[in-house]
């Protein structure tokens, strides 16, 4: 297997085992991880499976993600997570059409989505970024199928132009479902606001102030601190399309899995999901249909930039 050179450099490995992570409240970005074994891709990925790229801790294909899911053997993936285009008539790469008829994209979403759900391990959680419009339709799809509505998590991002006839776009639409009770789920606490200029508290919370958790707040479903992908240290120079925050991904990752555990992704992208498992010791398994080359140099390279994270993780 071809090994990424330094993506283990700001870990402290202190056993070879796989292990789960500890109970106690850990800033993320301080957090020690545990060592885990190369990945197996026999373990998740049928015979046939030819992986584009494999690292020391995942897979990669080179391809259409309704040829390579049926290759994934059925209950072997312990978080999906899904960023498809958003049928807008963006210009990806030469391979992908973003101007599906609405019916289309529909079907076609639901049949990755089956995919998606086959795989998904019992209790393993699901998660469906894209706009407000199509996870109305597909959320219904996914309680239709027989999975535990969790949350619509509401991610705020101001950066798009307004729309005449409408209200202002601000946010996107994070679906969270389970396939059944969630075997992991992690608890987030959030820092305590405090006001960017005086440093003074944002809220008096009802005048309890002095009773709150010094290491935060509960997460809630509407997450307003998730930083706009804008600077190039963040996003692939080969492609020009939006890419995700790592905090996003650090977060989804965090809630659902613990180290060892598995995590799909279909639309693969600038590669922000991938990095984000490297760097938590988690194992991937993706899927680009035209930027594969690009992500293999970007995980090689350690190119992808991180934001910072002050989430504190519970169990």
């Amino acid at each position: 297997m071809t090994e990424l050179p330094d993506l283990f450099a700001e870990q402290a490995p202190s056993s070879p085992q796989k292990k789960r992570s500890s109970k106690a409240s850990v800033p993320v970005e301080s957090k020690v991880l545990e060592l885990i074994d190369a990945f197996q891709p026999s373990d998740c990925l049928a015979e046939a499976a030819r992986p584009f790229f494999v690292s020391t801790n995942g897979a990669l294909f080179d391809g259409d993600c309704l040829a390579i899911l049926p290759l994934v053997k059925s209950d072997s993936i312990d978080t999906v997570f899904a960023d498809p285009p958003f049928n807008l008539d963006k210009k990806y790469g030469a391979k992908s059409k973003d101007n599906l008829p609405e019916q289309q994209y529909v079907s076609w979403c639901k049949a990755w989505l089956d995919e998606c759900i086959r795989v998904l391990k019992p209790g393993g959680s699901l998660f469906l970024y894209n706009l407000p419009r199509w996870n109305i339709v597909l959320g219904a799809y996914l309680i239709e199928k027989g999975l535990t509505f969790r949350h619509d998590i509401t991610v705020d991002v101001k950066s798009t132009m307004p729309i005449a006839g409408r209200l202002y776009p601000s946010h996107y639409s994070l679906l969270y479902f389970s396939k059944g009770k969630p075997k992991t789920f992690r608890k987030i606490r959030t820092p305590i606001e405090v006001c960017r200029h005086c440093g003074g508290d944002v809220k008096d919370y009802g005048g309890h102030r002095h009773a709150m958790n010094p290491l935060g707040v509960n997460l809630r479903d509407v997450w307003t601190d998730i930083p706009p992908v804008r600077h190039w240290k963040f996003k692939s120079k080969d492609r020009p399309a939006n890419a995700l925050s790592t905090k996003l991904l650090d977060r989804v990752i965090e809630i659902s899995t613990m180290v060892g555990d598995v995590v799909l992704d279909p639309f693969g992208g600038s590669g922000t999901t991938f990095s984000v498992c490297e760097k938590k010791n988690r194992y991937w398994i993706g899927v680009e249909l035209d930027f594969a080359q690009q992500i293999k140099e970007r995980l090689q390279d350690n190119e992808i930039a991180h934001h910072n994270n002050t989430d504190f993780i519970e169990g």
